[in-house]
């Protein structure tokens, strides 16, 4: 019989619930690489539901079935919970229960022909052109401010996430080539074009960056340190609000402006969702809602058979 793998955690004998948790978040780290913050969501899923199945004398994997976990996650619907939330923990037991299969604890996964609760489009908020020009216009040329304009710019020129501009290192920006190595989720790796103007900003904040040589972060603080994203997020918040912008700006606003400006001059789907990072074109069709709902507002400004009875001054 070969030996397993030393990364491979199969579930446990003793097919105890609490056992399997902790086997299954082991083998999530170790197979699918997630990140700490995913792994935690999945634990605090899982483990509400196997409380609930502790709480119902369900012992082990072998004795939860479907109705089971509707009957789990019409308590949680009841509780008040959103049907994104509601999502969020039937896909987390869902891969518990595959991880079930895996160790022939259950011949199929309670949790495979459930579906999820709909949930309701929302559109991403979005700062018009005129409003990021506005933005990127910091007032001031010490280092910081030189720093936050670089931030920006890069933000809202590459569609970085938050955690991959959190994440950059020096080595990972190429200003010759105007291009930047961003590790997206996943750990999938993708070189986006940096714009001329964030190129600027780049150079002038390395101009100023000041931090010990073993610090390869491209982002520091005043201690020469990297910016944790939560540093980065308040620094945003904060020239949100000096700049005007509605709202509280944060990352993904940024982003999400990327790629619907991007998406509205181009026409190219696919060339955004490469950009983005995203796995799905799905994801990034939601755009299209955005540009749509531009072009039907520039319509009925513009048509002739379009305005409305009052705008042609018809009682």
């Amino acid at each position: 019989m070969p030996a397993s793998s030393p990364h491979r955690r199969e579930p446990a004998a003793d097919g105890g619930l609490a056992a399997q948790l902790g086997d299954f978040l082991a083998f999530l780290a170790h197979q699918r690489q997630l990140s700490p913050r995913t792994l935690d969501a999945y634990r605090r899923d899982c483990q509400r539901f196997a409380c609930w199945c502790a709480a119902h004398g369900l012992a082990a994997p072998a004795a939860v079935d479907a109705g089971h976990l509707r009957a789990w996650l019409r308590e949680e619907r009841m509780r008040g919970l959103s049907p994104a939330s509601l999502a969020r923990r039937l896909a987390a037991v869902r891969a518990w229960g595959e991880y079930w299969v895996r160790g022939k604890l259950v011949d199929a996964n309670p949790a495979a022909g459930i579906r999820a609760p709909r949930r309701p489009r929302r559109l991403p908020s979005t700062l018009d052109p005129d409003q990021v020009a506005v933005l990127l216009q910091l007032p001031g040329d010490d280092p910081l401010v030189r720093r936050d304009r670089a931030m920006l710019e890069l933000f809202y020129s590459s569609g970085l996430r938050l955690s991959e501009l959190a994440a950059l290192d020096l080595g990972h920006l190429d200003l010759a080539e105007r291009t930047v190595r961003v590790l997206g989720k996943g750990r999938k790796e993708r070189i986006l074009p940096v714009g001329r103007q964030a190129c600027a900003a780049l150079a002038d904040w390395l101009a100023v960056r000041a931090a010990p040589p073993e610090e390869r972060a491209l982002f520091v603080g005043r201690r020469g340190r990297r910016l944790s994203p939560r540093a980065i997020q308040a620094r945003l918040a904060l020239w949100g609000r000096r700049q005007g912008v509605p709202g509280r700006l944060h990352p993904h606003l940024l982003r999400h402006s990327f790629a619907s400006h991007l998406l509205e001059s181009s026409g190219d789907l696919r060339a955004v969702q490469e950009l983005l990072g995203h796995a799905n074109l799905s994801t990034t069709q939601i755009y299209t809602h955005l540009d749509f709902q531009h072009l039907a507002a520039v319509y009925d400004r513009a048509h002739p058979r379009a305005r409305r009875a009052a705008d042609e001054g018809e009682d």
